[in-house]
């Protein structure tokens, strides 16, 4: 007996479907589906403020707040090459010209927002204050997270060691540095 092709076709989707109900109809047999009382996973919403509390717990925990407990035994030469990083944007000579981002010697007790020449955020400039430690640490993590709407666009030096050295150089890069505290 000779077949057309779109019978062939025709046959070959009726048994395709009905492999698929076969199938489904023995798994059904052989796995028993008990419904839960409860689900098993329970979605609890938390407010802005205990999102935000549980994120800098978990940022703690992880080692993300201890770089300033590692500035004194921190080496300004692996901060320089954490700088690296920074190096396409910002200047470290005295005097030095701005970049995309505005020029870094002696940022450590700086004031924010206060290099000539250079077009800083509204909010950098609303911050306000000097670049202490505890801020450039904060910054140096998370720039988006500790301004947000800063033009930086870097994502931050996630590790404390690494910020630890990079803030003891860029704290090296005056010429006096100012007390570690």
């Amino acid at each position: 007996m000779h077949f057309s092709g779109w019978e062939k076709i025709g046959f070959g989707v009726l048994v395709a479907a009905w492999v698929a109900f076969g199938a489904n109809m023995i798994g059904n047999a052989l796995v028993h589906v008990e419904k839960l009382e409860t689900s098993a996973y329970q979605v609890v919403a938390q407010d802005a403020a205990a999102m935000a509390e549980t994120k800098s717990e978990s940022a703690a925990a992880a080692g993300m707040d201890d770089a300033l407990t590692l500035l004194a035994s921190a080496d300004a030469g692996k901060g320089e090459k954490v700088f690296k990083k920074c190096k396409a944007c910002h200047t470290v000579d005295e005097g030095g010209k701005n970049k995309v981002g505005p020029g870094l010697w002696d940022v450590v007790g700086r004031a924010k927002g206060s290099v000539d020449g250079f077009k800083y955020s509204d909010v950098m400039i609303a911050k306000g204050g000097d670049w202490g430690y505890e801020d450039l640490d904060a910054f140096l993590a998370s720039p988006k997270g500790f301004l947000k709407g800063t033009k930086m666009s870097f994502s931050g030096v996630k590790k404390a060691a690494d910020r630890a050295a990079l803030i003891v150089y860029l704290r090296s890069l005056s010429a006096a540095p100012k007390l570690l505290p």
